[in-house]
C-alpha cells in the first residue's frame, strides 16, 4: 500500500505565499508543506527589487492605488487593489518582527523607486530582497513544531470527486479538493496527501518561454493542476517580460540574470548600440515607464536595428553609490566580464511574471471548494493587464494572510475523504527515451518565444496553437504509458500553461497592457473584462 498522509492544511509550494500562509495557520492545525526542490528554492528567493508599500509621510494609499490601477490598464479589481495597498504595511511590519532585515538609512527604511510608481516606496534588502525574505521564512517554518516540510516532493494532481469515480465537468458548481497526489522523488513513489484545506502557492510559469528570469522550477504546476481539476483560470495572456535581463552570448536556456528595475529608478538610462537614448520617444516617463512599455520599446529597437541587445547605462552615477546599492548585480555582471560602473550593461527583455492564474476571490478562495491560491499562481485581480513593479510580494503577503484568517473556518466544516484511492500506476513502464522529454520541452519553449512573445498576431497564435496541440497529444500518450517523473510532469504542465496563454491571447481581440497584437493594436472598451477559461 502506498504511503498516505493526513493533515489539516496542505501547502503546495515554499515561496513567500506558501510559507506565510503556513506560519499563520499552524496554530490552528497541522500543516504539510510540499516543495519539489529544497525549501528555499522558489521565485521569491530570486526577487531582487523589493516590496512596494506606503511607508513615507509624503506618500498615500490613494497614490499607490492610482499607480496600480494605471499600470493595470482597466482590468484591476479595485477592491483587491485597495485591500493589498492598505493592508500591506502591516504585513511588512509582521515580516520585520519575524526577523527580516531591510535596508535602512539613519534608522529609517530606505525606500527605492521603480517604474510606474509616482513615489519612492520600495522596501528592500539592497538588491537581494527575495533572498532575505525567503531565508527568514524558511527558518521560522522549520522551527515550528506543527509544520512538516516535505522537500523533493512533486505535486502531480489535485484530488477531487473525479478520483472518487464521479463525473466532473467545468459546469459542476460543487467540485471540492481533498488534497493531492505527490511524487516522492527519493523513493519514486506517488503518495496520497489528504487535507481539509489545500493552498496552491506554486509560483510562476516562466519556464514555458525559452528566455526567462525565473528559475527552472517555474513550470506552472499549480495553474496546470488547477486547470485539470476544472478550476477557473483568468487572464493568462498577460505575460510580463522584464525589460532588462543581462544579455549573454551562448547562454542557451539558462535562467536570465535580472537587472532590477531599481537600477533604472536609481538613474540608469537605456540606449541603443549607437548610444542614442530612445525611451523618451516612446513614453514621457522615459526609463520609469511601466514594464510593458519599456519591453515593447526595446523589442522595437532591436527589430528596427537588427541588433541583439540594448545598453543600460549607469556609468554617470557615483560608482561607490552604485556598488553599495546593487552589490549582487555589480558582482554578477563583473563575473561575466562587464563592470557596470565603467561600461553599459547589455540587456534584453526576458519572460518574468504571469499576471493571470487561478482565479480567486478576496480571501484567496478558488472556484473549487477547499482549494485556495496565493502568489504568482493566483489571479486575484490586483495586477489586471500589467503588474506594477514590486507589487507581487506585497500581494502574496496580504492574500496569504487573508487566506489564513478564513482557512480554519473552512477546515472546520470539511473532512478528509478517507475513501480516496491510492495512485494507480498499473500498466506503466519505466521511460527509456528521456530525449523525447527534453526535445519536446525545448520545442514548446521555442514556439512560445517565437509566436507568443512580446508582440503577437493572429497568424502567430494560430500556428502556436496547432503546434502545441501536437505536443500535447504526443506527451499525453507518453504519460499514459510511462511511470511518472518530475521531468515528465513538468513538461505536461508546461504544455497546459502554454495552451492557456495561447487560447487566452486568441480570445482577447485588442491590445491592452502586456498583450499586444498586430491585428488589434488598439484597446477596445468592450474588451475591458477578464479573460476566463
Amino acid at each position: 500500500m502506498a504511503t498516505r498522509y493526513s493533515y489539516d492544511y496542505l501547502v503546495i509550494g515554499s515561496g513567500l505565499a506558501g510559507l506565510w500562509f503556513a506560519l499563520h495557520v499552524a496554530d490552528r492545525g497541522r500543516v504539510a508543506v510540499v516543495t519539489k526542490k529544497a525549501c528555499a528554492e522558489s521565485n521569491t528567493y530570486y526577487a531582487q527589487g523589493g516590496i512596494a508599500s506606503v511607508w513615507d509621510a509624503d506618500d498615500s494609499f490613494d497614490s499607490h492605488i492610482e499607480d496600480t490601477l494605471s499600470a493595470g490598464v482597466g482590468l484591476c479589481d479595485q477592491a483587491a487593489v485597495r485591500a493589498v495597498v492598505t493592508e500591506g504595511p502591516g504585513q511588512i511590519r509582521a515580516l520585520i518582527d519575524l526577523g527580516a532585515r531591510f535596508t535602512s538609512v539613519s534608522g529609517h527604511l530606505h525606500l527605492g523607486r521603480e517604474g510606474g510608481h509616482s513615489r519612492a516606496r520600495i522596501v528592500h534588502a539592497r538588491d537581494t530582497t527575495g533572498r532575505e525574505v525567503e531565508q527568514t521564512l524558511v527558518q521560522a517554518v522549520k522551527a515550528h513544531n506543527k509544520i512538516d516540510v516535505f522537500e523533493h516532493h512533486y505535486a502531480v494532481d489535485l484530488i477531487t470527486e473525479h478520483h472518487l469515480g464521479q463525473y466532473v465537468t467545468r459546469l459542476r458548481p460543487d467540485i471540492s479538493c481533498f488534497g493531492a497526489y505527490v511524487l516522492d522523488a527519493g523513493r519514486e513513489e506517488v503518495c496520497t496527501f489528504l487535507a481539509k484545506v489545500t493552498m496552491l502557492a506554486t509560483g510562476g510559469s516562466g519556464a514555458v518561454y525559452r528566455h526567462t528570469t525565473n528559475p527552472p522550477i517555474a513550470t506552472g504546476d499549480g495553474v496546470a493542476m488547477a486547470y485539470r481539476a476544472k478550476a477557473r483560470i483568468a487572464n493568462m495572456e498577460f505575460v510580463q517580460f522584464h525589460p532588462t535581463a543581462l544579455y549573454r552570448t551562448g547562454a542557451g536556456t539558462q535562467p536570465s540574470f535580472l537587472i532590477s528595475e531599481a537600477v533604472r529608478g536609481h538613474g540608469a538610462v537605456l540606449c541603443n548600440q549607437s548610444g542614442h537614448r530612445f525611451m523618451k520617444e516612446y513614453d514621457d516617463r522615459a526609463e520609469l515607464a511601466p514594464r510593458d512599455i519599456v519591453a515593447r520599446a526595446i523589442d522595437d529597437q532591436l527589430k528596427q536595428r537588427g541588433e541583439d541587445f540594448v545598453l543600460l547605462d549607469i556609468t554617470h552615477k557615483d560608482a561607490r553609490e552604485t556598488e553599495q546599492a546593487f552589490p549582487n548585480i555589480v558582482r554578477t555582471c563583473r563575473r561575466y566580464g562587464i563592470d557596470p560602473v565603467r561600461q553599459p550593461i547589455p540587456v534584453v527583455p526576458s519572460a518574468h511574471y504571469v499576471c493571470g492564474g487561478v482565479q480567486t476571490d478576496l480571501n484567496a478562495r478558488t472556484s473549487i471548494g477547499g482549494l485556495m491560491a496565493s502568489g504568482e499562481v493566483a489571479s486575484t485581480g490586483l495586477h489586471g493587464a500589467n503588474r506594477l513593479a514590486s507589487n507581487s510580494l506585497l500581494e502574496a503577503l496580504v492574500f496569504s494572510r487573508r487566506a489564513a484568517t478564513l482557512a480554519p473556518d473552512l477546515a472546520a466544516g470539511r473532512d478528509r475523504k478517507r475513501t480516496v484511492p491510492d495512485w494507480d500506476a498499473s500498466g506503466t513502464v519505466r521511460p527509456h527515451e528521456w530525449v523525447l522529454i527534453s526535445h519536446n520541452r525545448d520545442e514548446l519553449q521555442r514556439i512560445m518565444w517565437n509566436y507568443v512573445g512580446i508582440v503577437r498576431s493572429s497568424l502567430r497564435l494560430t500556428r502556436a496553437r496547432r503546434r502545441a496541440r501536437l505536443l500535447y497529444e504526443e506527451v499525453e500518450d507518453f504519460y499514459a504509458r510511462t511511470q511518472i517523473s518530475d521531468r515528465l510532469c513538468e513538461l505536461r504542465n508546461l504544455i497546459a500553461v502554454g495552451y492557456l496563454i495561447i487560447r487566452s491571447a486568441q480570445m482577447r481581440r485588442e491590445s491592452r497592457g502586456l498583450h499586444y497584437t498586430l491585428d488589434y493594436p488598439e484597446s477596445v472598451e468592450a474588451e475591458q473584462r477578464p479573460t476566463l477559461i
